[in-house]
């Protein structure tokens, strides 16, 4: 009887074994979701009357601060595909540069869909901001960080503010399709959009989440947690590997 147990936990774990690995074996790729190098050839030269993206995202999809454009490169594609779409039939207003919406209205839907692919392929420094950098440029206050790590990772029950991490995953890295990765994302665009959440001037999250957080929310809330993301490991104590997602 013990023999024959042993035999069924080992032929138990064997399936598994295998079960995961055609699970591994069926990753989805970037291609999937659209043809890279068109969307390359749009990210750096632009097509039409529609800029290259670098010219505001940078050669890598990184974001500038001075600018106030996010990073794309490592940002989920659906999520990257939505926003576009919602700035063709302005669900989204571009109220940085003012110039996504005749952006994505300028490209088929095709092309939102490629270059969306490309720009989530790219992958770079894992530090979203050069936060000296950015106090030079004096134009956003600066949070503190370990204030903005707490209420991440915790969020505030007698305020009613969930955790960062409940819908965008450990320390924001993610979780795709929906939640869209926030860790080592730009300082001032991360403070700006969730201003903007809580004015109501960016309006096109489901079910209106961010809108109703964001409005718990105060300006020293904003920066605190901004500082932090910007710079937040997305890998576990003991465990560092990033969970693979698209």
């Amino acid at each position: 009887m013990r023999r024959s147990t042993k035999i069924t936990a080992i032929l138990a774990v064997a399936a598994m074994v295998s079960a995961s690995g055609s699970f591994a074996s069926a990753t989805v790729s970037y291609s999937d979701f659209g043809d890279l190098e068109n969307g390359k050839k749009i990210f750096t030269a632009g097509k039409g009357d529609v800029p290259a993206c670098t010219s505001c995202h940078g050669n890598e999809g990184l974001g500038d601060d001075a600018m106030g454009t996010p990073r794309l490169a490592g940002q989920g594609v659906a999520f990257l595909i939505k926003q576009l779409e919602d700035f063709a039939t302005d669900k989204r207003q571009d109220t940085t540069m003012f110039i996504m919406n005749n952006n994505a209205k300028g490209l088929s839907p095709q092309d939102r869909k490629d270059v969306a692919a490309y720009a989530a392929s790219l992958s770079g420094p894992t530090a979203g901001s050069d936060m000296a950098a950015v106090k030079e440029l004096g134009s956003v206050p600066m949070g503190v960080r370990y204030l903005g790590k707490n209420l991440a990772q915790f969020g505030s029950d007698e305020r009613g503010i969930p955790a960062c991490h409940s819908c965008h995953g450990y320390n924001g890295r993610g979780a795709f399709p929906v939640y869209p990765r926030l860790a080592n994302q730009k300082y001032v665009y991360l403070v700006n959009q969730l201003k903007k959440w809580r004015d109501g001037s960016r309006a096109n999250d489901p079910l209106s989440q961010m809108q109703n957080v964001a409005k718990k929310l105060t300006d020293d809330d904003i920066y605190n947690v901004a500082a932090f993301l910007t710079s937040a490991d997305q890998t576990t104590i003991g465990n560092y590997r990033i969970p693979d997602q698209k």
